[in-house]
């Protein structure tokens, strides 16, 4: 099972000043493309102490100069791998357009205002959905989850305000390297790698052999 991907090149003077405005140009491409179903949605990956992986996906939920940020349970797997260990890499697959975004770089919680802000733009039933899953732990049914559902809707009906979960937040990932991918014939892919320079918010770009 093979693709023969034919693409334009692309090249260094193609590049924007900085990853962030890349991601920005190359994502606004891929929404506009309907071959792409949520184009937000990226693979995280953690790993825990111990250096076992593991990977999920997630949809992106707010980006700029600051970093890439999602939302989860912080006692799930990904939370509790990242407050062990911050180390984070989100793979964004476009397949469509043969383009890969992968960011690397540390993971830090957002602050509670902003969770706040963005809960409160989330569906009713999301909402009530957050505080029915203790997400990545055991259950024994379905109708288990189910149940707590129902018995929170009870609780906050449809128009009265749901409480933000004291264990629910934010991550943003703030980067050290944004590659971005671009599939070609023969598997002579470009790829073109944003790294930072030093500590500061200067950023040098290297071509990676395929």
């Amino acid at each position: 099972m093979r693709e023969v991907y034919r693409t334009m090149e692309l090249t260094v003077a193609d590049l924007a000043p900085d990853p962030v405005e890349q991601f920005a140009h190359w994502f606004k491409e891929t929404a506009a493309n309907p071959a792409i179903h949520e184009p937000n949605a990226m693979v995280v990956s953690t790993a825990a102490p111990d250096g076992r992986p593991s990977s999920r996906t997630v949809l992106l939920k707010h980006y700029d100069q600051a970093g890439f940020v999602f939302f989860t349970n912080y006692g799930s797997r990904k939370g509790r791998e990242l407050t062990a260990n911050p180390y984070v890499s989100l793979l964004f697959p476009w397949h469509p357009l043969a383009r890969q975004v992968i960011v690397t770089g540390r993971a830090e919680r957002t602050g509670r205002d902003e969770t706040v802000a963005y809960f409160r733009t989330r569906p009713h039933g999301s909402q009530l959905g957050a505080w029915a899953s203790h997400q990545s732990t055991v259950i024994e049914s379905r109708a288990e989850l189910l149940a707590r559902y129902e018995e929170l809707h009870t609780r906050y009906p449809e128009g009265e305000q749901v409480p933000v979960p004291p264990e629910w937040g934010g991550f943003r990932v703030v980067p050290d390297a944004v590659e971005f991918w671009q599939g070609h014939e023969n598997r002579l892919h470009d790829r073109l790698r944003y790294v930072r320079d030093g500590d500061g918010e200067a950023w040098r770009v290297e071509r990676l052999s395929p």
